[in-house]
């Protein structure tokens, strides 16, 4: 089975979770009947761009925000200095990021996750996402910027969905995240749930945190809560000192398999793995094959934990970056270490900085 196949199935059940999800909510299935139609398109746009040679995602990563409320320790953004840095380059304003998501829209590209630093932070970049009601725009929060009146403008764009980053319960997230933050999200988690609005948790998996987060108890709590997503990520020991917590080998099998298990038992959750879920797409998605990521000054990037752009998107257009030697030349990398866990192109560090130089 090829990727595009592989990928479009993926979308497919996405959507019928969250048709699941939905059921007893008439807001959300009138927003679903009417996206459904057009995510047929943006399919079918890809088809065509694959037929005149040129591959086109489906996926597409956005850090629109270089400031973040929060400081969270690990934070791959701030490692990587797309966060809380100056990197003497200026941020995107809106109009440059919705000339992006124009060109993204009209290739085919179906989702866009938006990430920061803190994403709330820049709500012009998001009232610009809500017009485009054919892309589905996952949103990257810490949660704790939520107030009753983006509360409902997310009730009225329900293209975005908020994704709340926890590390577990209480003491798992204000460990990391500082204390009394988990409460707040626990607030931002009731609101929405009042609202009958999908929202998801991104969960940084580590070897600390493994046996709490894939536990049938912690799911069916998330999921009283109303959450709809939960999106696991593997920890990238973005700074120094922090490598015991990266998954053991046999941690990552453990977690793939737990998911396979998770998906059978709470079938009203979309359940994802980062970057576990490659494996069955024949190895790493980076570089274009299943998305790249763009940072906030317009770098176009890999992947977040490799941000080591040629490309700016300030000035190069989406298409000039999907034909690109560089990714073409990162792709066979990838492909040629093969994925034994983990994400490929952090640990083929010094290869891809070869190529980027």
């Amino acid at each position: 089975m090829n990727l595009n196949k592989m990928m479009d199935q993926g979308i497919a059940q996405i959507m019928t979770t969250a048709g699941r999800f939905y059921l007893n909510n008439a807001k959300g299935r009138a927003f679903l009947m009417g996206l459904l139609p057009e995510l047929a398109k943006s399919t079918a746009r890809r088809k065509q761009q694959e037929k005149a040679g040129l591959h086109v995602p489906p996926f597409l990563i956005a850090s629109i925000a270089s400031q973040c409320n929060l400081h969270c320790a690990g934070c791959y953004a701030r490692a990587g200095g797309s966060c809380g840095t100056s990197s003497g380059k200026r941020d995107m304003d809106a109009g440059q990021w919705g000339h992006i998501f124009d060109q993204a829209a009209r290739l085919g590209v179906a989702f866009i996750l938006l990430a920061g630093g803190e994403p709330f932070l820049r709500r012009d970049i998001l009232d610009l996402a809500g017009a485009y009601p054919n892309v589905i725009f996952p949103i990257f929060t810490n949660g704790t910027m939520l107030n009753q009146e983006t509360i409902e403008f997310l009730d009225s764009h329900r293209n975005l969905i908020p994704i709340l980053s926890i590390e577990g319960n209480a003491k798992e997230t204000d460990d990391r995240r500082g204390a009394g933050t988990h409460a707040q999200i626990e607030m931002t988690m009731g609101a929405l749930k009042k609202r009958n609005i999908l929202f998801g948790a991104a969960i940084t998996v580590t070897r600390q945190n493994l046996p709490l987060v894939t536990s049938n108890d912690f799911l069916e709590v998330l999921e009283d809560k109303g959450c709809g997503v939960t999106l696991y990520v593997e920890y990238v020991p973005a700074e120094e000192g922090t490598e015991d917590l990266v998954l053991m080998q046999t941690q990552i099998k453990q977690l793939q398999a737990l998911c396979l298990e998770l998906r059978k038992s709470f079938r009203r959750m979309v359940i994802l793995s980062f970057p576990g879920d490659e494996e069955e797409m024949g190895g790493c998605l980076a570089s274009g094959r299943g998305f790249f990521h763009i940072n906030p000054t317009g770098d176009a990037e890999p992947c977040p934990f490799s941000p080591h752009a040629k490309q700016n998107l300030a000035s190069d257009s989406v298409e000039a970056v999907l034909r690109s030697q560089y990714f073409a030349d990162l792709r066979e990398l990838a492909e040629r270490v093969g994925h034994h866990g983990g994400c490929t192109l952090f640990e083929e560090k010094e290869q891809v900085e070869k190529l980027w130089a």
